[in-house]
């Protein structure tokens, strides 16, 4: 018998009997507060344990179905604690009351969970021996009918009497039977919704695991303050685990982190994850969170004219944000218009007062200012947005791509590239929700179809890349083509006409075009058929080095005095770079036929008459010091002398 993990969470209005409904199955009573004992409601999130057996639709096999139940408050007054428990469910158990039916929280929470794409439920009509059941049921579901719950099964209960309990289960194994488990794909993320000291033990923190395994041991990253921390140990559901995986209650023990909002400190909101493996790899944003956002909203079409929340989201609003377990103050700007209307959607940039470690695909609700209406949701479609980005047409076009589909892996990786321009392989994608092994394969197939390029581990736009390269040909070839003397381009002088661009991508760059047409000399890139020649107009400056050079060949004049124009600067150049001149110090250039008549007559007084000063190499050669001083040193670093003392002797001696 295998064992299969899924959260459920509670929906509905106030005092329709959902935490009774929670104490009936799961014999565990959600409300743990002294308040919410005395005002008979549910302020915090409750959390209880079910289990149940069945035979998994997907796998003929019977299966354990553990099940973590949230509890979420009904009042109006505690919404932003009902999203909070509601974030990362597999399926809401949805509460309408047989003796009060549709009310107006019943309404909001369904477009909470509809906003947050939970596409599953099981309707409980609650107190059903104190109301009409029949007429209820069909005021849910033709309330439904137009949502992901139009077929759900509605089963009429009664915690006081227990009537429908068992049925419910059955249905709610039923349903979870025909469902895939949360997929593990390598990124763990875990949204505290509690945290609290225990004496002897230190900090717990519990959530709902989302995207991968944690173990025991191991090292984690507290987001968004990006601190590190080590897990001590793993529950869940009171009961000690090695590891903890996807759909998981999870309770985890942070005995060096301390609560508060402080620097170091742990709170509710927070998401608990791993080290990013590409995080030292050109700065990945894979590893931090972001401020931006830009995301497609959507205003409910179940908005009634005279809600409140119907009124059009207008550019420049502020909201609060609720993703995960957190809330973050928001400022929304709307790319394609100037206000949402109910039924409508549009893409916008959204703001934020504080960073948020969010995901390509995470869903939210906003909420007004006032934490008083829902008044929109939505999905996120670039967790590291650049605003000035999102205003470029091409890009935006790559934005409502995505938003079309945003759990096509291809699709994804493509249009990041196309927004980005050039990324590290390593952190395409890292904030999503597709594994390292499916954007590889997504990179192959793209570069497959020569959608994209890969290059030096930077996968690149094609078009983006041609752009590049062809900007980088036209700057070589036009600087050797006014100075075809040059052996090449210097490097220097390309990067920093290619500055808007990071220095691994102009690495990736120039390996690409020697690995073609070009070819790298040292300092220096030109094209493969390049050969140097000096014009025909700076030839007579070039007799004038060279008889320069010859007058007195271990004596020449210094190189000041040589290239005394822009022509001889360049035609020296020249000589150097071809080899004919060789450059000894900044000041002091010989001809490569004196050059090597200097270095043999050293090499033979030295060899006749033992180690020599300057002085008397300087006498031999009938040179001057301002020649034999920088000369010796350029030998020494040739290794052809070493100095001892105020002598040379030859290095093989």
């Amino acid at each position: 018998m295998t064992e299969i993990h899924f959260v459920i969470a509670t929906a509905g209005h106030v005092d329709h009997g959902k935490s009774a409904l929670v104490k009936a199955l799961t014999g565990v009573d959600p409300d743990r507060l002294p308040e919410e004992k005395a005002r008979q409601i549910t302020i915090e999130l409750g959390f209880a344990h079910l289990q149940l057996s069945t035979i998994s639709t997907l796998s003929s096999q019977l299966s354990t179905v553990s099940i973590g139940v949230v509890d979420v408050p009904g009042h109006e007054d505690f919404v932003r604690n009902m999203i909070a428990g509601v974030g990362s469910v597999d399926l809401a158990l949805f509460v309408v009351a047989a003796d009060d039916g549709w009310m107006l929280q019943t309404e909001e929470h369904l477009q909470i969970l509809t906003y947050l794409g939970v596409e599953r439920a099981v309707i409980a009509l609650t107190k059903s021996d104190l109301g009409n059941a029949r007429s209820i049921t069909a005021q849910v579901r033709e309330r439904l009918h137009d949502t992901a719950f139009a077929r759900s099964p509605i089963i009429p209960t009664s915690a006081r009497t227990g009537e429908g309990i068992e049925s419910l289960k059955s249905a709610l194994a039923s349903e979870l039977s025909t469902m895939q488990p949360q997929r593990d794909f390598g990124k763990p993320r875990l949204f505290i919704d509690r945290a609290f000291i225990l004496r002897g033990i230190g900090t717990v923190v519990t959530g709902t695991l989302t995207g991968g395994r944690l173990r025991r041991g191991e090292g984690v990253v507290i987001q968004p303050q990006n601190f590190d921390a080590r897990i001590r140990s793993i529950q869940s559901h009171g009961c000690e685990v090695e590891y903890a995986q996807p759909g998981m209650r999870t309770a985890i023990n942070l005995p060096d982190v301390g609560i508060g909002d402080g620097l170091g400190q742990i709170k509710r909101g927070d998401v608990i994850t791993v080290a990013d493996p590409s995080a030292s790899l050109w700065a990945s944003p894979a590893s931090r969170a972001s401020s931006t956002l830009v995301v497609l909203l959507e205003k409910s079409h179940r908005l009634k004219p005279k809600d409140p929340a119907a009124r059009p989201l207008k550019n420049g609003i502020s909201v609060n944000l609720h993703h995960g377990t957190s809330r973050f103050p928001a400022k929304v700007g709307l790319l394609d218009s100037d206000a949402l209307e109910p039924g409508k959607q549009t893409l916008a940039n959204l703001k934020l007062e504080s960073p948020i470690f969010a995901f390509l695909g995470d869903r939210f609700v906003l909420r007004d200012a006032s934490e008083q209406y829902t008044i929109a949701g939505g999905v996120v479609l670039d967790p590291d947005s650049d605003r000035k980005e999102s205003r470029d047409e091409e890009k935006r076009k790559l934005l409502i791509a995505r938003a079309t589909a945003p759990d096509d892996v291809d699709l994804c990786v493509r249009s990041e590239i196309g927004l980005r321009g050039f990324v590290p392989i390593q952190s395409v994608l890292g904030r999503s929700h597709f594994s390292r092994a499916e954007i590889a394969e997504a990179l192959l197939r793209l570069q497959r179809l020569k959608e994209i390029v890969v290059h030096c581990k930077i996968a690149a736009n094609t078009g983006s890349w041609e752009t590049l390269q062809n900007r980088a040909t036209l700057l070589i070839d036009n600087a050797l083509s006014k100075n075809p003397e040059r052996i090449g381009f210097d490097l220097s002088q390309l990067r920093a006409a290619l500055r808007d661009q990071a220095g691994h991508i102009f690495e990736a760059l120039i390996e690409d075009m020697c690995s073609d047409d070009f070819v790298r000399r040292e300092s220096m890139i030109a094209r493969r058929s390049h050969q140097p020649a000096l014009p025909a107009r700076l030839r007579p400056a070039a007799a004038k080095i060279r008889e320069a050079l010859s007058k007195k060949p271990f004596d020449p004049p210094a190189r000041r005095e040589i290239e005394a124009d822009q022509h001889a600067q360049r035609v020296l150049r020249f000589l150097i770079e071809s080899g004919e001149v060789i450059e000894i110090a900044s000041d002091l250039v010989l001809s490569r036929e004196n050059f090597e008549r200097m270095k043999n007559a050293v090499a033979d007084f030295i060899s006749k008459n033992g180690p020599a000063t300057v002085s008397e190499l300087r006498q031999a050669l009938e040179s001057s010091r301002r020649i034999m001083v920088p000369f010796l040193e350029h030998l020494d670093r040739a290794g052809i002398t070493r100095r001892a003392g105020d002598r040379r002797r030859l290095s093989n001696q």
